[in-house]
């Protein structure tokens, strides 16, 4: 591993929206600054359509990301695609670490987001942008008029059923437990329309398709069933990007726990976007939450350095 030859005044780990806004921030402030990601933009290039942020009526995700990343190029700053594996607090500084190389910085900004919990059932990872979806936001308006289903019974998964009432022709909604796991109200509203058929204590076996889904293999007691649909929302939760760092405070969900300034428990540290308890995981929001850790961690440093 190389060492540490020089001190950066801010290294941003992740260049999803968060990070990226962050980075164009710190750029505007003049700080000396590192992004450390292994892709750029994140959760954002794995929508095909996005048309709930603001000044676009439509765009693909993958169009916004290279938008971002247009605008970020602007400016001078380094960026290395690596892997980060490990933060830790470092003689009054932070040591970021990759398979590559150690990296310091007088503050840091997590921006590493979260990744959809799995079913890990044959063909999920085949079809995924091929009729599987982890965001009904996000994708729902491409399915109007099919048969979809949505996995998981809780208040994303009857969120995701909600919206796509509006939308598609037909849901089933399949959960593994007996019952329903949602917010009541949500159950109501959900139940109320005549295009959903709830399949509880069901466990989905395997997505089926050709180029692109074509129905789901679910196994209820001791029936088999093949759902004949053209998309599946998997709606079991997600999991936060936050293993990288363990010394400051994250709640039980695995989120990094940040104030209105976007600073963790750990004096220097700061996190932003989907990776934290900020509620609502949206593109939007990340932004914004990115542009916050930037000033917070120029006024941190403005204020040590005074």
């Amino acid at each position: 591993m190389a060492g540490f030859d020089k001190i950066y005044d801010l290294i941003i780990v992740g260049a999803g929206p968060a990070g990226i806004t962050a980075a164009i921030y710190a750029a505007r402030k003049k700080m000396d600054f590192l992004v450390l990601t292994t892709n750029i933009g994140g959760q954002v290039t794995y929508s095909s359509q996005v048309e709930n942020y603001t000044g676009f009526q439509y765009i693909t995700g993958e169009e916004l990301a290279s938008k971002f990343y247009e605008h970020l190029r602007q400016y001078n700053f380094d960026l290395k695609m690596e892997e980060v594996k490990g933060i830790e607090p470092h003689d009054g500084v932070f040591a970021v670490k990759t398979d590559y190389a150690n990296y310091l910085g007088r503050t840091v900004i997590v921006a590493t987001g979260r990744r959809p919990r799995e079913l890990n059932v044959p063909g999920e990872r085949e079809f995924k942008n091929r009729g599987v979806t982890y965001c009904a936001t996000c994708d729902a308006p491409l399915f109007e008029g099919m048969d979809v289903a949505v996995v998981g019974g809780g208040n994303s998964g009857l969120e995701a059923v909600l919206q796509l009432t509006k939308i598609a022709s037909k849901i089933y909604l399949i959960e593994i437990m007996q019952h329903l796991k949602a917010d009541p109200i949500l159950i109501d509203k959900a139940l109320a329309s005549n295009k959903v058929e709830v399949w509880t204590g069901t466990k989905v076996l395997e997505i089926t398709g050709e180029k692109t889904v074509n129905g789901v293999r679910v196994q209820r007691g001791s029936e088999i069933a093949l759902l004949p649909v053209r998309g599946v929302f998997i709606e079991i939760g997600s999991v936060p990007n936050s293993e990288i760092i363990d010394f400051v405070e994250k709640n039980q969900f695995g989120e990094i726990i940040v104030n209105c300034a976007c600073e963790t428990s750990y004096p220097g540290v700061f996190a932003a976007g989907d990776v934290t308890n900020v509620p609502e995981k949206q593109i939007i929001i990340a932004a914004g939450e990115g542009c916050k850790a930037a000033l917070s961690a120029f006024r941190y440093l403005s204020r040590r350095k005074g």
